[in-house]
């Protein structure tokens, strides 16, 4: 297996999945509920399909929200798969925030190996993979300009970074602030002597933790494992550890129910 290709392939197609997403986004819409004829929908499934396209010639197969209904007699047959969240954030795509992502995740016998995260509106590009590294690029050039991944790492920045946050930063999800993360915040307080707080939307928080902007992102509320697959990897990939709050080991995937435990990134 050539790991490299393998998430060459993938970046490409968040890249032409972050373009159809734009098509739609930069429309001028109104969204009043997720029906088939959203424009929300239409961006969803276009993505999805765009990512489908390009990552048939791996061989692999993928599960996303839109292939949720797969049994797990079938897939937990599956060596090797793709895990993706066509358009991650939905509420900061109707805000028009620009926190919304594409999450690819290459998963191997339940653990996340590979990830790309690609911010359509700012253009910025996390990905990473064991064996690798992980990076960030900034202002990607289009899909059709990219020609190997050599030339990718070497226009893009290692992480994590090197530098050091003043304050113990914590992470919290602006759309989804539970009572519990409440408490976890008000704890850290009483370890650290100041804790700075950030928000930010979708899976966009795994890659700020990746790259040090913050120190931990609690989530203890629901999430599926696609949100979480991409962002676990690029993580991982960076030294951080990505934390079952239930079982107090690493998360895994391709469970017989698709919902995560609650878990902490750090």
């Amino acid at each position: 297996m050539d790991i490299k290709k393998l998430l060459f392939s993938a970046v490409n197609a968040s890249l032409k999945a972050g373009e159809e997403i734009l098509k739609v986004y930069e429309s001028d819409f109104a969204v009043e509920q997720k029906d088939d004829r959203s424009p929300l929908t239409l961006a969803d499934k276009n993505a999805h399909n765009a990512i489908c396209e390009k990552l048939i010639e791996t061989t692999f197969p993928v599960l996303s929200e839109e292939g949720r209904s797969i049994g797990y007699s079938e897939r937990s047959q599956w060596r090797y798969f793709w895990m993706v969240d066509p358009l991650d954030g939905t509420k900061e795509f109707v805000k028009r925030n620009g926190e919304f992502t594409v999450n690819i995740a290459l998963i191997h016998e339940q653990r996340s190996i590979l990830g790309v995260i690609y911010v359509p509106v700012s253009k910025t590009l996390y990905f990473a993979a064991e064996g690798v590294g992980s990076y960030r690029s900034n202002d990607l050039a289009p899909a059709a300009l990219l020609t190997n991944l050599i030339d990718l790492i070497q226009c893009s920045e290692r992480l994590p970074f090197k530098t050091k946050n003043a304050k113990f930063t914590v992470l919290a999800s602006r759309s989804h602030l539970s009572e519990e993360t409440e408490m976890f915040i008000d704890g850290l307080k009483t370890i650290h002597k100041e804790v700075d707080f950030l928000s930010s939307g979708s899976s966009i928080k795994f890659c700020l933790v990746a790259e040090g902007s913050a120190d931990v992102y609690p989530r203890f509320a629901p999430t599926m494992e696609w949100d979480t697959a991409a962002g676990q990897a690029i993580c991982e990939v960076a030294g951080k550890k990505v934390i079952d709050y239930s079982t107090n080991k690493t998360v895994l995937y391709n469970k017989p129910n698709l919902l995560n435990n609650w878990f902490i990134v750090n």
